[in-house]
């Protein structure tokens, strides 16, 4: 009986697990994923109404929450031209199928993004059986501040950058003869892409947490290539966001931010591992 328990239990920390016991298990977690997607995607494309009107296409809209605060500000400060989106652009479709395809997916897109809390709480249950019990308390949480760190980044793109970018880019002219009519694909690209790939980079200090666990990172590697590290940011700045400077540095400056604060996080990860 106890030799059983013994066995039960090594196969709970996954020790004696064969490998495609591991990819059995991985492939549950997987479809669960895809199924927890798929179930909120259909959700987000039900409520295509409330997902496009209220959320997609707000940014562009004098009523929306970050343009209506910079025009009351620019009414203060007696500055028009921090006034953003107060003449929203016209977006128009050019292809027969180009809305449908475009409701699709955003739908699947709205589908990661919720269920993204979920797929991390799915890969942490495959991750976890690995961990030594030590290791297992030091990561308590880590779901719930990854999801967060995702979902601010999130929120930090959706409700700054993406206003700014529509701004910037829909009402730039080469010439007073060029009028802006912006495809319904490049605006739903645009604000989906931005605000997704800053959700992910502002996943940094979870990064460099699981790079000092292994080793691979310290805090003294990190403060000595600080300017380095600030050219990469500016780099992947530039890349996530449009030809826009001012979008380029308000995502370049939380990234920052949470660079100073992953070499805290590094510091403290190699002091647990010094210990051990």
């Amino acid at each position: 009986m106890a030799k059983k328990e013994h066995k039960e239990e090594q196969e709970e920390t996954g020790k004696v697990m064969s490998f495609w016991s591991h990819l059995e298990e991985l492939r549950s977690h997987l479809v669960r994923s895809a199924i927890a997607i798929v179930l909120l995607a259909i959700g987000a494309f039900i409520a295509k109404d409330i997902i496009f009107d209220y959320v997609i296409l707000a940014p562009k809209e004098p009523y929306f929450i970050t343009n209506r605060v910079f025009c009351h500000v620019s009414e203060l400060l007696s500055a028009p031209a921090l006034c953003i989106n107060k003449n929203p652009v016209q977006i128009i479709n050019i292809e027969l199928a180009g809305q449908f395809k475009t409701h699709i997916i955003v739908s699947l897109i709205v589908g990661i993004i919720v269920a993204f809390p979920y797929i991390l709480g799915e890969f942490w249950s495959f991750i976890k059986p690995a961990l030594q019990p030590k290791e297992r308390a030091n990561s308590k949480g880590a779901v719930l501040v990854t999801s967060l760190l995702f979902l601010s980044g999130v929120c930090f793109s959706y409700f700054l950058i993406a206003p700014l970018t529509i701004n910037f880019l829909g009402s730039y002219q080469v010439s007073a003869m060029v009028e802006n009519q912006i495809a319904l694909r490049s605006y739903i690209t645009t604000v989906t892409m931005v605000t997704f790939a800053t959700g992910l980079v502002f996943e940094l200090p979870v990064i460099v947490y699981f790079l000092s666990r292994v080793g691979l990172l310290t805090p003294d590697f990190m403060k000595k290539n600080r300017k380095i590290a600030f050219i990469l940011i500016i780099a992947l700045s530039a890349i996530i966001t449009p030809p826009d400077v001012i979008s380029q540095i308000l995502v370049g400056i939380p990234l920052y931010i949470l660079y100073e604060i992953s070499i805290g996080i590094s510091k403290r990860v190699n002091l647990q591992r010094e210990e051990i």
